[in-house]
């Protein structure tokens, strides 16, 4: 199935999928910035304007918004990710024209008053406080910041407590004029929906929205990966050890390969690392690996959770499966298996049209087209097991690796940096006749 896009007279772009199957539709409007776009000063504003998005316009007040879409029995939400933002709803299909009319006011018309402003700033200093009891949260930020330092990839969605202390109306306004304009909108729809009925709502509401004068001539930096140690003397009850190595971005003919190795490496019960660290050797509960990709970037991540104690044998056989994975082709069958894995994944994602929508406007602010279910097919079975041990090979040799220890308090320090050590000194992978291809 594929989906039908328009560009508006201004630049918008309205992409639909028709899902005769279904009553309802998820529709809602993608703009391409996110916290990447940010400056150092305003780390955590594309956060705070999608929640102040909420808060009244010159025709509804907050609680009418949410009266609104909830009298149809609909759902309204918001998300804000490294390099978009997202405003989205799903409704029954008589009522896409509210569904749509809630969203452009919410976006086109925000009140951001003062009382609103302060009551918000409280809600999401709660939100960055609830992160700091999470260790994983930290983990994970900590990550980024190690991966990418002094880089706006590198910090927080959240904000920090002094950015998000010191936003004001006019730094909201001016951030959202800068960067909310049509050519960085996708307004996109899923469901039991006809595209010329969504361009005609687009063109109403969205048709008269023009640029300014001076739209950012560059959207964002290349990352540049640095890598190292990074931890927290906070105490859990558990080590937590996070690992992460450079990746292609999205558009990395290596993409698909590394989203197939970490089905292999880590994706599953039967895959390498919960095969050895927990069934083999019982040294934790849950240890899994995943890949993220960005347009010029992307990151492999190992994380796992065990005693303190247990730590350095965690990070030996975790660094010894790594090594493994670059000096041999893997199996034909966890090949098999990992493919399996993530077109089944892909494939049942797309019986919601929830989730389907975000891939079609994904795909769509990315490629300017959306990608067909049997071509993303094709790119995972065109996977062979010499580019899986080709990504396992590049991985270890993006040195330094990032390795981030959370929960051993004053000892979670020399632990990060025995992760890295070990990592580092990763012996090359063998060029031997046995395990390579033949040319």
């Amino acid at each position: 199935m594929t989906g039908t896009i328009t560009r508006l007279a201004n630049g918008t772009r309205v992409v639909t999928q028709h899902m005769p199957h279904v009553e309802t539709v998820s529709l809602g409007v993608w703009v391409e910035v996110g916290a990447r776009h940010e400056s150092a000063a305003e780390n955590g504003i594309s956060h705070f304007l999608e929640h102040m998005a909420f808060k009244g316009t010159t025709r509804r007040s907050a609680r009418a918004i949410a009266e609104e879409i909830e009298q149809v029995g609909g759902e309204l939400n918001a998300a804000t990710g490294l390099e978009s933002t997202a405003y989205f709803a799903r409704v029954l299909k008589a009522d896409v024209a509210l569904a749509f009319d809630i969203i452009a006011d919410i976006l086109l018309d925000p009140k951001y008053t003062a009382d609103e402003l302060e009551r918000e700033r409280e809600v999401i200093l709660q939100e960055i406080a609830a992160t700091r009891d999470s260790p994983d949260e930290i983990a994970f930020d900590l990550l980024n910041d190690v991966a990418f330092p002094g880089q706006s990839l590198g910090r927080a969605i959240l904000g920090t407590v002094d950015t998000v202390r010191n936003f004001s109306v006019a730094d909201l306004r001016g951030f959202l004029g800068r960067h909310y304009h049509p050519s960085n909108l996708v307004i996109a729809a899923v469901g039991h929906v006809d595209h010329a009925t969504v361009v005609r709502h687009a063109e109403m509401l969205f048709g008269g929205l023009s640029s300014p004068t001076e739209a950012p001539a560059v959207k964002f930096d290349r990352a540049r990966y640095t890598g190292g140690a990074r931890h927290s003397t906070k105490s859990f009850e558990q080590s937590h050890l996070l690992m992460g190595f450079e990746g292609p971005g999205y558009r990395d003919p290596g993409f698909f390969a590394a989203q197939v190795f970490s089905g292999l490496f880590g994706g599953g019960m039967s895959s390498r690392l919960f095969q050895e660290v927990r069934e083999h050797r019982g040294l934790c509960y849950s240890i899994y690996s995943g890949f993220w990709g960005l347009s010029d970037t992307g990151m492999f991540t190992i994380h796992a959770a065990t005693g303190h104690a247990m730590l350095p044998e965690l990070i030996d056989v975790v660094r010894s499966e790594c090594i493994r994975a670059a000096d041999s082709l893997p199996d034909a069958r966890e090949v098999d298996r990992a493919k399996a894995q993530l077109k089944a994944g892909l494939l049942m994602s797309l019986e919601s049209s929830g989730a389907r929508v975000e891939q079609v406007a994904r795909q769509t602010m990315l490629h300017n087209r959306v990608i067909p279910a049997e071509e993303l097919v094709a790119r995972v079975d065109a996977v062979t097991a010499a580019d899986i041990r080709s990504f396992a090979e590049k991985m270890l040799a993006s040195k330094p690796a990032s390795a981030v220890i959370v929960g051993n308090g004053r000892k979670s320090g020399a632990m990060a940096q025995r992760a890295t050590a070990a990592f580092n000194s990763a012996p090359a992978a063998r060029d031997d006749a046995t395990n390579r291809p033949a040319a």
